[in-house]
């Protein structure tokens, strides 16, 4: 029988002494309802939004369209074959303790972050046997790349050697939008080429992470790359320690932050689909949904890059020329896949509740639910069973997905050869295709905050923010950016933010990068 859920606290405060803040633009403490404004998209970037601009005693309504909240990080209920009731969702989210602004939104209802589950390693397997781990790593820069380094069997002598350090430097101080002005316009795979980066390191690390982006290394920019190693490893002293949700994530996170809205005064709106959105002649917007139109002084389009693209398109008033001809030019990363099976036996009790994979086809992860998740815990204790949970990254989009539905439970078997004589119970595929993708070249071109309307901004991970964050973290930080750039205009205080600090953090390090970008 599967033990108990696992209690590891989640960190409360950063331990990152050089964290940088950004403070509060100054101004009245609270609106009283004098201003209105329309929130498309209840993901984490509209949730951020509603949240900050319902603090201020604007009128917020959040427009979702979908029966639930949270976005790519939301859940439904679906029914088993053996009359369980669970929750869906599109997958595993890692709460990294460097995600900052996240954890500040969530900490609106749960102020210690009860509700997260602190895992204690991010272990990485690859095919051939070779693995890494990170649970010994030091979380301080410098000492955490080289510590990864020294304690990691994908690194030899010989693999060092050959590496060009001079190619590396950037990587030691990087800053936004710097980064990308040195790095777009290479490839993750052609940058990890140019420093020689070990072939076993690379598979066990950085395309597993690049691989977090839905994205492919040929197709990823170098600079979000780049980023992704300053946040954790050479810019950030929160290391690779990251938090699951205990419960299922609508009830750990969404469904009491929008209950915290409501008692704001904001109009949670879920299963509403806004089909345009038109400036009126008076100032402010009028937004036609599937039930009513309304008239607000503001929008906030966090949108991920597929309904942006749709919107925008069917408000055809809505920004000037410019704008809507970068928005129509997202691009979205290639579908992946999440397959979820209720098996009738445990997987063998030293399995981790998260291992990163690389070279078993297309798995790119395993999840074993029952270790940290309480429902599927208790699923699991009254039947025995197991809750697992398989990710597939950047598929062929000319792939036959029922062929590749079952090549990742084949590759489950290799991973943790007792489930192969497991009875599936039930089985849940998640197929998606909107996440975005940042290719080679594509920075200049993605949305910003603002737009031409000084009353129309944009969030989202897919939204350009000179900030170093990356995916949750970005969705939320600027999704509370475009908050704040309503409240500048309505005189009212903003949002205080944090970031990792935005340069590498030793000097002689940044001298040497500066060397090398000449």
């Amino acid at each position: 029988m599967t033990g108990p859920v696992r209690r590891r606290p989640a960190a409360r405060r950063g331990r990152d002494r050089r964290a940088r803040v950004l403070p509060a633009q100054p101004g009245a403490r609270y609106a009283e309802g004098r201003h209105t404004t329309a929130v498309i998209g209840g993901g984490i970037a509209g949730l951020a939004a509603a949240t900050a601009l319902a603090e201020r005693g604007v009128k917020v309504t959040l427009y979702e369209r979908e029966p639930y909240l949270g976005g790519r990080a939301g859940g439904w209920p679906t029914r088993l074959r053996d009359g369980s009731t669970m929750t869906m969702s599109r997958g595993f989210h890692a709460f990294f303790r460097q995600y900052y602004n996240l954890r500040g939104l969530l900490r609106r209802t749960d102020p210690t972050l009860a509700r997260l589950n602190g895992l204690p390693d991010y272990p990485l397997l690859h095919a051939d046997g070779m693995g890494d781990s990170f649970r010994h790593v030091p979380r301080t820069p410098p000492w955490s790349a080289l510590g990864f380094v020294a304690l990691s069997p994908s690194f030899r002598l010989g693999d060092l050697r050959a590496m060009d350090p001079v190619s590396a430097l950037p990587l030691l101080d990087v800053r936004v939008p710097d980064v990308y002005q040195r790095l777009d316009d290479t490839s993750a795979y052609d940058f990890l080429e140019a420093i020689r980066f070990p072939q076993r390191a690379r598979h066990l690390a950085f395309e597993v992470f690049s691989r977090s982006f839905f994205a492919d290394p040929r197709q990823l920019s170098a600079a979000e790359m780049a980023l992704m190693f300053h946040i954790y490893f050479l810019g950030s002293a929160e290391g690779l320690l990251f938090d699951v949700p205990r419960s299922p994530y609508p009830a750990a996170l969404w469904g009491p932050l929008a209950g915290y809205l409501e008692r704001h005064g904001a109009e949670v709106r879920t299963g509403s689909t806004v089909e345009h959105v038109a400036p009126t002649r008076g100032g402010g917007f009028e937004v036609a949904g599937d039930r009513e139109e309304r008239r607000h002084d503001a929008v906030v389009l966090a949108l991920d890059a597929i309904g942006l693209r749709s919107l925008v398109a069917r408000s055809q008033r809505l920004g000037d020329p410019a704008w809507r001809e970068r928005v129509a030019r997202l691009r979205n990363a290639p579908p992946f896949l999440v397959t979820r099976l209720w098996l009738d036996r445990p997987v063998a009790p030293d399995r981790p509740g998260f291992l990163g994979t690389s070279g078993f086809g297309g798995l790119d992860n395993i999840s074993v639910l029952d270790r940290w998740e309480d429902e599927a815990a208790r699923w699991a204790a009254r039947t025995g069973g197991s809750v697992v949970e398989l990710h597939a990254y950047a598929v062929d989009p000319g792939a036959q997905r029922t062929a590749e539905e079952r090549q990742l439970v084949e590759q489950l078997h290799r991973v943790y050869p007792e489930t192969r004589a497991a009875t599936v119970v039930d089985v849940r595929h998640e197929w998606r295709e909107d996440c975005p993708l940042f290719p080679v070249g594509g920075y200049a071109d993605r949305p910003t905050i603002r737009t031409s309307d000084p009353c129309l901004v944009v969030a989202g991970d897919a939204v350009r923010t000179d900030l170093p964050v990356a995916l949750m973290e970005r969705a939320a930080t600027t999704g509370f950016q475009a908050a704040n750039a309503l409240l500048e205009r309505w005189g009212l205080r903003g949002q205080t933010l944090w970031t990792v600090p935005d340069r590498g953090r030793a000097a002689v390090l940044r001298k040497a990068a500066a060397w090398a970008g000449r």
